[in-house]
């Protein structure tokens, strides 16, 4: 029987930021198309209740937390993935945060902060189990980017420009590594409510002008961020590289609605 082109059997994956909101969408996305998978962040607890449903899946996994502000953090994490799996295949980094506020006012504090998780914290991943993929010639790497990658959002300065750069890192990551068995590709995801951004969102007339924007008409579900994650991880996406896919019900596609 030929192997599906989406079929992630044998293959070692980590998600950074995989314990909560679309992290966990795709980290169990990977698990149900075959990957063993290892979603990790800072808080055990989390990472307990997801490795019991990756396991439920009948994949294997493991409970390492990760923190993507420590580069040794992050060593460990790799080190801990390699001892057990013998190799890591697939890196997803999901991990992020932001901060509202008037671009006038953002503390250098509270914009570093965020430059230190969504755009550092990605390149620290990037180059730790990068170089693994190189050695190996083979990999693939997710990044998380998002619709501020392309479009500005109001007051969330911070958030926007790391997403921007995130999406850049992304293009250049790709350029250097195409030649050795590395495709580096990132994620737009539309609105999502998430832990992260429920409350700006949920109720709101910042939501209610999203949904107005988003040609589809509503929020998406989490779940529905894992396919594109499976399609990028897979060997369907074997030609594929230096590319942000938005899943966004057709946000940026859109002038007017109505």
């Amino acid at each position: 029987m030929t192997r599906s082109l989406f079929d992630l059997n044998g293959r070692v994956a980590v998600v950074t930021g995989g314990t909560t909101g679309l992290g966990h969408a795709i980290a169990l996305g990977l698990a149900e198309a075959g990957a063993d998978v290892v979603a990790s962040s800072r808080r055990l607890e989390r990472m307990e209740k997801v490795a019991a449903e990756i396991e439920a899946l009948g994949r294997r996994t493991l409970r390492a937390a990760s923190d993507v502000a420590s580069r040794d953090s992050l060593l460990a994490l790799h080190d801990a993935v390699l001892k057990e799996f013998g190799k890591v295949d697939i890196l997803v980094n999901a991990a992020g945060i932001t901060h509202k506020g008037p671009a006038l006012e953002v503390d250098e504090a509270d914009w570093s902060r965020v430059m230190e998780t969504n755009l550092t914290g990605t390149l620290r991943a990037c180059q730790i189990f990068g170089a693994s993929m190189l050695r190996a010639g083979y990999g693939r790497i997710i990044n998380i980017a998002s619709l501020s990658s392309f479009v500005s959002f109001y007051e969330v300065a911070a958030y926007s420009a790391s997403k921007a750069a995130v999406a850049s890192l992304t293009r250049s990551l790709a350029v250097e590594w195409a030649r050795k068995g590395v495709n580096v590709n990132a994620i737009a995801p539309g609105i999502f409510p998430t832990p992260m951004n429920v409350k700006l969102i949920q109720g709101t007339p910042r939501g209610e002008e999203l949904i107005l924007r988003t040609p589809m008409g509503r929020f998406g579900d989490a779940w529905e961020i894992a396919g594109a994650a499976v399609f990028l991880a897979s060997e369907a996406a074997s030609f594929v590289t230096g590319q942000v896919i938005a899943v966004d019900g057709g946000f940026l596609a859109s002038g007017v609605n109505q």
